[in-house]
């Protein structure tokens, strides 16, 4: 039953718990996008640690996609991905049970917590090939679109999550640190039931032979796509959902509850518009799908960081919202489109891994100008260089048979 209403018509059902894992992971991304400036600032550190924090997640997903695409290869992709999955667990308890600063740098660059509203993971390169496998033409189009709308839905409700630590801390009489522990505790039990359903997906097989290098002839094309979603990524940094939240906090003193609230109903919105991902991508192609919706969106966030009150601030992030992630289903999709199948676990990690660099500047650079009180300046630069990137790719990829 829950097959048939998550899978689209001529998937594989292998994909099925690659899109349960992705759920799970996104609730749990989007409650901590929300809950780690409120856990940090109560344990006493200020912006410029959160975004040194948030910094050092970026880096090490980088770091760990890096070393997924470059030897990647020699292993399977079912080892690779339990065992992300079992870091995903040993993250959420290490961070959990630490308070002082370094060893959290520690954990949170060799862990897998992500401060943002994208997935910028180990996860993402793993995942992608093996959706890949499980679908061809308008039907891998749609896969995508659900991959990615469950991610939106599951971190929609991740964020609404972010008021149950005031909830726990009245009910089990506990501190308020305390009731944010219990939450990256949460976080390591999802990792665990992640690994569950990595470890139900069928083995490739080993007769499968290897290839000589992580890319061939497919290396130019990754290569360029590689070089401008950096661009996009680095700026999507500067505004992570962490960042967004610690900007709620200070621009308009917008309580976590609120701001949790917040984040719910613009994943929801970024989550519906996803739906039409697929239909628009076969009428006007997937790169015009991809820029021709991110660009209203990067002028909505603009208009944000310039608004005079709280009301119409958050009405133009919440267009944004229904604007900005119609490109992730579409971008997948083209990647994937645009390579060799046997490329496909290594171009997706050599297209995310500049995008998780890119975007691991992004936090240091928006928490220090909020620290010297440039509140909007972060933003107005992330809807800037998002619109640079867009019409780069348009200009690049528009005539690329898709």
């Amino acid at each position: 039953m829950i097959g048939r209403l998550l899978l689209p018509e001529g998937a594989h059902a292998s994909a099925l718990p690659l899109l349960l894992a992705r759920a799970l992971r996104a609730f749990a991304d989007g409650y901590v996008a929300v809950l780690l400036p409120a856990y940090l600032i109560a344990l006493g550190f200020g912006a410029w640690e959160v975004g040194v924090l948030a910094t050092a997640t970026l880096l090490g997903s980088a770091c760990a996609t890096l070393a997924v695409g470059a030897w990647g290869y020699r292993i399977h992709h079912h080892r690779l991905i339990c065992g992300a999955a079992a870091l995903m667990a040993a993250t959420g308890f290490a961070f959990g049970i630490t308070s002082t600063f370094w060893p959290m740098l520690l954990v949170a660059f060799v862990g897998t917590l992500n401060p943002s509203t994208g997935d910028v993971s180990v996860f993402l390169p793993l995942e992608h090939a093996r959706l890949a496998e499980s679908a061809d033409g308008d039907a891998r189009i749609a896969l995508f679109a659900r991959y990615s709308l469950l991610g939106s839905l599951s971190a929609a409700l991740g964020a609404l999550a972010a008021a149950l630590p005031v909830y726990i801390s009245a009910t089990a009489g506990i501190s308020t640190v305390d009731g944010l522990r219990c939450m990256f505790g949460l976080y390591g039990l999802i990792g665990c039931a992640v690994w569950m359903l990595y470890r139900s997906i069928p083995a490739p097989h080993e007769a499968a032979p290897k290839p000589r290098t992580p890319l061939g002839r497919s290396r130019p094309m990754v290569v360029r796509l590689a070089a401008l979603f950096s661009v996009d990524s680095f700026a999507g940094g500067l505004v992570v959902n962490a960042l967004l939240a610690l900007w709620l906090f200070k621009r308009f003193d917008m309580s976590v509850a609120s701001a949790g609230q917040f984040f719910f109903w613009s994943g929801l919105c970024a989550a519906a518009s996803q739906l039409a991902a697929p239909p628009l991508a076969r009428r006007i192609g997937l790169v015009n799908t991809m820029v021709f919706t991110h660009i209203p969106a990067s002028l909505c966030l603009i208009g944000a960081a310039l608004a005079p009150s709280i009301w119409p601030a958050l009405g133009l992030l919440i267009v944004r919202s229904l604007l900005s992630s119609m490109d992730v289903p579409a971008r997948s999709a083209f990647v994937m489109s645009v390579v060799t199948p046997a490329e496909r676990a290594a171009a997706a990690s050599f297209t995310a891994v500049p995008r998780s660099l890119a975007s691991a500047a992004g936090p240091v650079i928006g928490a220090s100008l909020f620290a010297a009180g440039f509140l909007a300046a972060p933003l107005v630069m992330c809807g800037a260089l998002k619109i640079a990137y867009d019409l780069a790719l348009w200009r690049s990829f528009k005539d690329t048979r898709q």
